[in-house]
């Protein structure tokens, strides 16, 4: 049980460490923050391994880390939204990793990608989209100028499916990758 948890802390850490390196190789980088980049992959991957409490905690330390690495703040409840609750908007794939896991057992990782994965990583884009379109709509409605607000801020933040598809297909390369080292046996040492 204790070296669950402890391993479960490095695979957080670990993904927090990934998430902000790949983060920082921005395809684009909009205006008033916001990037299209790979950033939330080890996010993903993590939650849809691990599970929802997982996901939604790692996703949410990484917020607080990305708002001390790239700010773009105009109010307290604005730096809450697009920071660390938009992150945990992504942890909520998790809520697709007991399938995962009995795909994994099963050995039809390359169906759930489809049918597991794929919608999960839409749920987690979808929360995270709703906090920024929310955030926008709110704290940046000057920026709108003739459109309506709701429309800018849903233009505006189009960046976060974009790098959902990313994600996902870097993941259709990854997630099988990982699962075969977890199906794999391990073999102890220890004598």
């Amino acid at each position: 049980m204790r070296s669950e948890r402890v391993r479960i802390t490095v695979e957080i850490g670990l993904t927090i460490a990934l998430a902000a390196v790949l983060n920082t190789l921005k395809l684009w980088h909009m205006p008033q923050g916001g990037t299209v980049s790979l950033g939330m992959l080890p996010l993903f991957i993590l939650a849809v391994r691990r599970g929802l409490g997982v996901g939604i905690l790692a996703g949410a330390l990484y917020g607080v880390l990305d708002y001390f690495v790239d700010p773009y703040v105009v109010h307290w409840v604005q730096a809450l939204l697009d920071y660390p609750v938009a992150y945990a908007g992504v942890g909520v794939a998790g809520v697709a990793a007991g399938a995962w896991m009995k795909a994994v057992r099963r050995g039809t990782v390359t169906t759930a990608l489809w049918t597991v994965a794929l919608p999960a990583f839409l749920l987690g884009a979808a929360c995270r989209y709703l906090a920024h379109v929310v955030s926008g709509y709110v704290f940046f409605s000057e920026f709108a100028g003739d459109q309506p607000v709701l429309l800018y801020s849903a233009l505006y933040n189009l960046y976060v499916p974009i790098s959902t598809a990313l994600c996902f297909y870097a993941a259709l390369v990854l997630l099988p990758v990982l699962s075969l080292a977890e199906a794999a046996p391990t073999t102890s040492s220890a004598r």
